[in-house]
């Protein structure tokens, strides 16, 4: 994992090529690894090479963390466009129940990562275990240009979260008239 983590490839396959399981996971313990394969870390990290060549060796795209995260939703919410695109075209599910790589992208404003998985069908509405959507995300988090891509593919503006906010209340709350003019223009209301 510590390889994995630094981008050295040449050390990563060495250990693969003595036995390693490509599709080892980390234990389960207080370490920033816990649970995750060397595809994630090397996904979280935007080890763009590294992950192709780990899929080339048989690194499962959809494996989840105990957590549930998957290398596709750590790519996405580091804003690794390169790896996001590369994980889709080997496989990796846009969508899933739960948390996906939609909602982590919108939580962290990774605009064109928003954009890039809307246009390969992410659910633009699906609901999280917040209770929250990918628009409910960046609106609370203050990210703009998210937000405008999440409209411009008509995600639900009336959606509510777990405890009634609307992607209106989220921007009132901010305090953020361009946020709030933006969500307006796109029909929400009070």
């Amino acid at each position: 994992m510590n390889a994995a983590a630094a981008g050295d490839t040449r050390k990563v396959f060495q250990l693969l090529d003595q036995g390693l399981n490509v599709n080892v996971t980390f234990p389960q313990d207080e370490s920033e690894f816990s649970g995750m394969t060397v595809l994630m870390v090397a996904s979280l990290h935007g080890y763009s090479e590294l992950v192709e060549q780990l899929i080339k060796r048989g690194a499962d795209v959809n494996l989840k963390r105990y957590v549930g995260d998957t290398a596709l939703m750590l790519a996405s919410f580091k804003g690794h466009l390169e790896v996001v695109k590369l994980l889709v075209d080997r496989g990796a599910q846009v969508s899933q129940p739960g948390w996906s790589a939609l909602h982590f992208a919108s939580f962290d404003g990774r605009t064109e990562v928003v954009k890039y998985l809307l246009a390969k069908g992410a659910e633009k509405d699906a609901v999280a275990p917040n209770g929250y959507t990918a628009l409910l995300l960046a609106m609370r988090n203050g990210h703009m240009d998210a937000a405008r891509e999440l409209l411009y593919s008509d995600a639900d503006v009336n959606i509510k979260g777990a405890r009634g906010e609307t992607a209106l209340s989220l921007a009132k709350g901010r305090n953020d008239k361009d946020l709030e003019a933006l969500i307006r223009r796109a029909g929400a209301v009070e």
